[in-house]
């Protein structure tokens, strides 16, 4: 294994950051491609992206996709982060692809797989107002009918369930005492009687509120094997928390490079800011982070790549602990560095510390992380 990127997937990198600046690299073509902001998601960028087959990256072709692994979709991820291109929705929808292709039947997979290439959202919905980072405690319920399964209950802070059209549903389908056991995941299309989308207003993350009473799915939408939700959530965690890493390291290092352009550039007392030691080390100490989180995302990606199946539960966790960590303190540190100009909506660093702040709470928060990691060592 080497850390070294091939010539592909130097391209790829090259590739992307060069269709971020040229399609949405200044303020003003991301207004206009969000509403002036109002929308985190844009579906011109994303059929332009899925055309080129982007999004298609780590899905197999057979499936709509373009092939490649883990790692190169992490790539890409990061360059989407850094470029601030305006697909939020593509993480989310990365990760709960690879449920579908790692455990739906065949005919789901075509169905809900290839419009994921084509740049159609996807959602997972397992949170609950009482079941936070204990989702095994989860109480939303299916009942096994004639028909197939009838649905009830709440789900909460569920990413894209407004702009997807199937969300993957983590729900009880029985009760044995245990409360991992008997979970199950459906397949429920967002245009099914009896579901209901909610927003969360927020400070800069589309979430939804997902309500389900007496909603009808057939039998089919199983993905998986009814009971066993959480033995398939665990296999699963390797993807999403890399993937996360790699959208926080694509972040933190579009904080550093503008915080890094701005006090090279404004000067106080004569000189550039940058030059007063105050700063200089922060930054120095700021690139060594950087350094180091690049090499831990990158090789746990590789390192999945190399064995699918094995559970990497301590550097899955390392890696989304370390770099949504680093990626709120480093918009943190613009904000100070640059000031009263890092306040505004015009610089963007403002905006990057809403979305980093968010980072360390998704997915797991940064003390589920450590708890995991705990464990790991026999703590």
């Amino acid at each position: 294994m080497s850390l070294q990127l091939t010539d592909e997937q130097r391209s790829l990198v090259s590739t992307v950051r060069d269709f971020a600046a040229r399609e949405c690299g200044t303020r003003e073509q991301r207004q206009s491609l969000t509403g002036n902001g109002e929308q985190l998601n844009s579906f011109r960028i994303a059929a332009q992206l899925g055309e080129l087959g982007f999004l298609g990256l780590s899905i197999p072709e057979q499936y709509g996709g373009s092939g490649g692994g883990l790692f190169e979709a992490c790539l890409f991820v990061e360059e989407l982060a850094y470029g601030r291109v305006p697909l939020s929705s593509f993480p989310v929808t990365l990760i709960v692809a690879h449920s579908y292709l790692k455990f739906a039947p065949e005919p789901m997979k075509y169905e809900v797989l290839g419009k994921v290439c084509a740049g159609v959202p996807t959602a997972i919905a397992m949170s609950e107002p009482g079941s936070g980072s204990d989702v095994a405690s989860l109480t939303c319920k299916a009942d096994k009918v004639e028909s197939g399964y009838r649905i009830n209950g709440q789900k909460t802070w569920i990413s894209n369930a407004h702009i997807a059209e199937h969300i993957l549903l983590v729900c009880r389908t029985s009760e044995t005492g245990d409360k991992h056991q008997g979970l199950t995941m459906l397949s429920v299309p967002t245009d099914t009687p009896g579901l209901t989308i909610r927003p969360i207003q927020t400070l800069g993350a589309e979430v939804n509120d997902v309500y389900f009473t007496d909603a009808l799915v057939p039998e089919d939408r199983v993905v998986g094997t009814e009971g066993q939700g959480w033995s398939q959530l665990i296999a699963g965690l390797n993807i999403e928390r890399v993937i996360i890493g790699a959208l926080a390291l694509g972040q933190a290092r579009r904080a550093f490079d503008d915080t890094l352009a701005y006090v090279t550039q404004r000067t106080q007392f004569g000189r550039p800011i940058g030059s007063f030691q105050a700063l200089s080390q922060r930054l120095a100490e700021l690139a060594t982070e950087l350094e180091a989180t690049r090499l831990l995302v990158h090789d746990v990606a590789q390192r999945v790549d190399e064995n699918p199946e094995k559970l990497l539960p301590r550097e899955a966790s390392m890696v989304k602990l370390k770099a949504t960590e680093l990626a709120k303190n480093a918009a943190l540190e613009g904000v100070q560095m640059m000031g009263g100009m890092g306040y505004t909506q015009e610089a963007g660093m403002e905006e990057l510390l809403r979305h980093t702040i968010v980072g360390t709470i998704v997915g797991g928060t940064s003390e589920i992380q450590k708890d995991i990691i705990a464990k790991t060592l026999g703590l």
